[in-house]
């Protein structure tokens, strides 16, 4: 009869859908009617023959859904009715719903941020055409990019790997409209550099190698999109206008692509000039010196079919012959290929494990949120076990009551993954046109949202709505609807369900290692904000120049020096002034030299001893900047271009080639070109190149036997720096007018060494915070579903003469044991990821005994936080009432 009856309804597989229903139901009527009829015939009454008919006929329900399945054809149908009852059901818990679409919003949120700009950092830096195949050389352990011009030359000319070798360097210059000078950031690039990344002009043309005649033979000037917008308001005949750099004249060819904002990720260009006229923006030409890094960069096109070990191999061979044939002017280093939009390895390493590590913590916080509402689905489950055991019981199929789980589960993921997604989109358009360091406008955090974000984020959302939703299958699977009716849905065993606790368990130990890497940061900025620098930023203002941007040359650069000092020195409340070319943490690291023992005849690099960091100071710039003399004496005016060739060097320096201070004042060491160098004075370690590098040797000389046209005047006084500004501005003013310069406190000449610092230490804060909340949410949920799955039994022992404190440890006592294990095994793993710290957050280790109080400290709180309310209503029961209710 059943089989009649199924055939029948696959025939309405054709009907429409209501009419299929309609014929469904009248088909398994009628036989249901004639089976009464015979059972009637055979002696019963007409009310047991159809009780009779419809028990033998089975549950009418389950055989509708199995004759829908069979139809195979109405897919959306069921989706669409399953999708209906998820939103009936959800509407009758608006509270859970709306916790629970909040954890996801915040955990997708999280991953969607993260991975744009692990998207725009590393999988898609730049939008220079085929960027795929773009690499910059790099060579050595340390992986720099930056080179001499002839070796540049060599390269280009003999590999046969790239399709076309561009070189460009970066440098500060006036840039004079006729109105009022500025300092821009200039971009000096090989004649070939445009056409060598395919690039195409938005207004004008680009300089190539044609316009090249030898040196300051291309005075042409391309301006980059958003400084023609800025100054020029998008004119577009300033094309062949003339404009000055460094008082030499220029002229206007051409503006950059909008899309083109320069090599580099973090800093755009402003305007990009002939490498070969370098001479006219910095002062000095190098470009025929073998010794001397005129490039910051040499990058190219792979040619198709070329592999970038094929063309580490051909650059190799063009290394061993720069070796052979200048044995004193190269370095034994291999060289190999890096993406340069983070320069290469060198900053791309630190990036790239820093966001690698981000991605899992951001992670760690999508899993958490899983577990969080996995807990809460069994939780949810438990509580409907009543309602699931009578759809069981009418006919209902178990695949078909988990297919319903599941709808409800991923339509609370898409609508997270949606409030996620829209948040995160708000919070990176804020961090797209957010400018961290005032003084460089075109520094800045370049996130570009594509389909991958939208993808990605879509995937996380149905894989949480997956997982989360999974987790009640088996409980749902063992049902007996038949036991669950008889004996309702209380739970009766304590470990009922263990796979609640294990969840919960996985979620306090995610939050101990997000707390942990969190307070890691925390602790390591507040040393770096405290530390020992070589120099002390507070009290101090600073004054950045640059001669050659008005025109000044040879000995009227120091004499021009001089009166600055001279000036600043008078400010009254002034206590001291110096000169330096290079502030620590500005880029020393660029601005390094072999140095050779005494006794050492042969001067090739590979025997030199050290390569310390070289600066150039005045007289009075170690009182300014307070780095304390250990032994010998500071410089003097005397020290100039006639007296024989002095440093100071800082103690690193003194132990590596001398043994000790005391051992090193007096004696000798040589410099490349073989010049004998007798150190006069030893001054404390510092920080050169990063906050978190080793202690690196550093030497100093005269600024009068090493001039240096760009300099940072260094003031020391406790007068109010707005008002210490204005004077210093003055000052120079009266001397110049037409010298560009900028005045910052030294504390915000370090915003931009500590950024990555801050970066790290708000966005682990961050997530810890979001680590934090998820963790309360999860004890919170099941400490107060343990105490009400439990009121008839602690009412019992309250009865019986229970202790309060046997209450909490029978209400509370699993939930406490777990905070402590998942806290502990949390702990043991954040020591180990934090580690990857260390290589941003200055000092960051996880061993610091007030990171492990903290943590214990903070993970105890969170615990009493999640608890206090399950307490209270633990210990505020009432047997009497409660009984009375049973």
């Amino acid at each position: 009869m059943r089989l009649v009856a199924y055939l029948r309804c696959i025939g309405a597989k054709f009907l429409k859908p209501a009419q299929m229903e309609l014929e469904m139901e009248e088909e398994l009527g009628s036989h249901i009617e004639c089976r009464a009829d015979d059972l009637e015939r055979s002696g019963l009454d007409r009310a047991e023959a159809e009780r009779r008919a419809r028990v033998e006929f089975g549950g009418r329900q389950r055989f509708k859904e199995e004759a829908r399945e069979a139809l195979g054809g109405n897919f959306a149908e069921n989706l669409a009715r399953d999708v209906r009852l998820s939103i009936r059901v959800l509407r009758k818990s608006p509270g859970f719903t709306l916790i629970a679409v909040f954890t996801l919003a915040l955990s997708i949120g999280a991953n969607s941020i993260v991975f744009a700009l692990l998207n725009s950092f590393i999988l898609r830096p730049s939008n220079i055409p085929n960027s795929e195949s773009l690499y910059g050389i790099q060579h050595g352990r340390g992986h720099w990019m930056g080179s001499s011009y002839p070796d540049y030359l060599d390269l280009r000319d003999r590999n046969r790997s790239f399709d076309g070798l561009a070189a460009f360097s970066i440098a500060q210059a006036g840039f004079d409209t006729g109105e009022s000078a500025v300092s821009v950031w200039c971009q000096e690039s090989s004649g070939n550099f445009f056409d060598a990344l395919r690039l195409q002009p938005y207004v004008g043309r680009f300089f190539h190698a044609s316009d090249e005649r030898g040196p300051n033979s291309a005075p042409f000037v391309v301006l980059s999109y958003s400084f023609w917008r800025n100054h020029f308001a998008g004119d577009r005949g300033v094309v062949g206008r003339v404009v000055r750099l460094n008082k030499h004249p220029f002229t206007i060819i051409g503006v950059s692509p909008p899309e083109f904002h320069g090599i580099l990720l973090f800093g755009d260009f402003e305007i990009a000039t002939p490498l070969v006229n370098q001479e006219q923006i910095e002062g000095q030409n190098n470009l025929n010196s073998r010794g001397i890094e005129s490039v910051f960069m040499t990058i190219g096109h792979l040619k198709p079919g070329v592999t970038p070990a094929q063309a580490v191999s051909d650059l190799n061979s063009i290394g061993a012959y720069l070796r052979q044939n200048y044995p004193k002017e190269q370095a034994p280093a291999d060289f190999s290929l890096g993406r340069p939009s983070l320069y290469g390895e060198y900053f791309g390493g630190p990036v790239r494990a820093f966001l690698t590590a981000l991605m899992l913590l951001a992670g760690l916080i999508l899993l958490a949120a899983c577990a969080n509402l996995g807990s809460l689905f069994t939780a949810r489950a438990t509580d409907r076990s009543r309602e699931i055991a009578l759809r069981l019981a009418m006919g209902a199929g178990r695949s078909r009551i988990l297919r319903a789980l599941l709808t409800e589960a991923i339509l609370i993921a898409l609508m997270g993954g949606a409030a996620g997604l829209f948040g995160s989109m708000a919070l990176l358009q804020a961090l797209n046109a957010w400018q961290p360091v005032p003084r460089y406008p075109q520094f800045h955090i370049p996130v570009y949202v594509d389909s991958r974000v939208y993808v990605v984020a879509l995937a996380l959302a149905l894989l949480s709505g997956l997982l989360f939703g999974i987790v009640p299958a088996k409980q749902v699977l063992a049902t007996d609807p038949y036991q669950v009716v008889k004996s309702g849905a209380r739970e009766t065993g304590r470990r009922r369900f263990p796979i609640r606790e294990l969840l919960l368990a996985v979620q306090i130990a995610i939050c101990a290692v997000l707390v942990t890497s969190s307070m890691v940061a925390v602790r390591g900025l507040l040393r770096s904000l405290h530390s020992d620098f070589g120099f002390e930023p507070a009290n101090a203002m600073l004054m950045d120049t640059n001669l050659e941007m008005a025109g000044y040359r040879g000995d009227a650069v120091v004499a021009m020096q001089k009166r600055v000092l001279d000036g600043v020195g008078k400010i009254p409340g002034v206590q001291s002034a110096g000169l330096i070319d290079w502030l620590p943490l500005e880029g020393a690291h660029s601005n390094s030299s072999a140095i050779f023992r005494e006794d050492t005849a042969d001067l090739r690099t590979s025997n030199a001893a050290a390569w310390p960091a070289v600066y150039r100071v005045s007289p009075g710039y170690f009182d300014a900047a307070r780095t304390t003399l250990l032994s010998g004496r500071a410089f003097t005016w005397h020290d100039d271009k006639d007296a024989p060739r002095v440093a100071v060097i800082n103690n690193q320096f003194a132990r590596k080639l001398f043994g000790s201070v005391t051992k090193a004042i007096g004696r000798h060491y040589k410099m490349p070109d073989g010049a004998r160098v007798e150190v006069v004075g030893v001054v404390q370690d510092g920080k050169y190149a990063s906050l978190t590098e080793d202690p690196q040797p550093a030497m100093f000389f005269p600024i009068l036997q090493a001039p240096s046209s760009a300099a940072s005047v260094v003031v020391r006084s406790h007068r109010d720096p707005m008002q210490l500004a204005a004077a210093m501005r003055s000052v120079l003013r009266s001397l110049d007018s037409g010298l560009p310069s900028y005045v910052e406190s030294w504390r915000q000449e370090l915003e931009l060494p500590l950024f990555p610092s801050r970066m790290a230490t708000i966005a682990l804060g961050v997530l810890g915070m979001m680590g934090a909340m998820l963790s309360i949410t999860g004890i919170f949920g099941m400490a107060a579903y343990s105490v009400g799955r439990r009121l008839r039994e602690l009412g019992i022992r309250l009865a019986l003469g229970a202790q309060r404190s046997e209450i909490l440890q029978a209400a509370l006592g699993r939930s406490i044991k777990l905070l402590a294990f998942g806290s502990a095994a949390g702990l043991v793993l954040g020591i180990f990821a934090s580690r990857v710290l260390a290589f941003i957050v200055y000092q960051a280790t996880p061993r610091d005994p007030f990171v492990l109080t903290g943590v214990v400290v903070a993970m105890a709180l969170l615990g009493v936080l999640a608890t206090w309310i399950p307490a209270q209503r633990a210990l505020r029961l009432d047997p009497v009432t409660l009984l009375r209710e049973e």
